[in-house]
């Protein structure tokens, strides 16, 4: 087994967060390390891309969420074999990565510019994205997005929804994912009481 460092901001989220829990349910050997965000931009010109999340693998960096995502899947067991349903297992999570950029582009502006911006995304884009996602659901049976089992991309589309639903973003209702796409609210509940996932979020909270 390589040996592992993953470097991401230190809150339980975001494009980090996925990969975490993959080696946490996995049983993966790995650091943990976790940047405050007063530290970000003292190390940001050392990261490959000046970006994180970034994984050491036996010394050498490697960037890029959803490719760092694939190989500690391959590594935890939580990635298909099968190349139609790795292929399944992909398209949602650059499909997620979509989705967080156009939310992401609104984060610096002013508060009016936000507001209009979020509006505009809650109107069109956002229902559009959730309605996919959960039709994808539908498709592979109900319970998980590719292979009829637990893999990074449902837990990729789980923080998307936790973001969504935690009302942390201003002018977007928390509710959104609740009235557009139901079936989502059920799998991030079924991952939330996976016994692996449910674990490490209470030791979390106690650490």
């Amino acid at each position: 087994m390589p040996a592992l460092t993953l470097t991401y901001f230190d809150f339980d989220g975001g494009r980090g967060e996925p990969a975490r829990l993959a080696l946490h349910i996995g049983g993966v050997p790995f650091e943990d390390r976790r940047v405050l965000f007063k530290e970000w931009q003292a190390m940001r010109d050392g990261m490959p891309f000046r970006a994180l999340p970034v994984l050491e693998v036996d010394g050498r960096l490697v960037a890029q969420s959803n490719s760092i995502n694939r190989y500690v899947g391959k590594l935890a067991g939580l990635y298909p074999q099968d190349n139609l349903q790795a292929l399944l297992c992909d398209e949602v999570m650059d499909a997620v990565e979509d989705m967080d950029f156009q939310i992401g582009s609104t984060i610096g502006l002013d508060a009016e510019a936000k507001k209009k911006a979020r509006e505009a995304l809650t109107a069109g884009p956002l229902p559009h994205y959730l309605e996919q996602f959960q039709a994808r659901l539908e498709a592979a049976g109900g319970e998980y997005f590719a292979d009829r089992r637990l893999t990074v991309g449902d837990l990729k589309v789980w923080m998307l929804v936790r973001w969504l639903r935690s009302g942390m973003l201003d002018d977007i209702p928390k509710d959104l994912v609740d009235r557009v796409a139901p079936r989502l609210v059920t799998h991030a509940e079924r991952l939330a009481a996976q016994p692996q996932i449910a674990a490490y979020y209470a030791g979390r909270k106690k650490a």
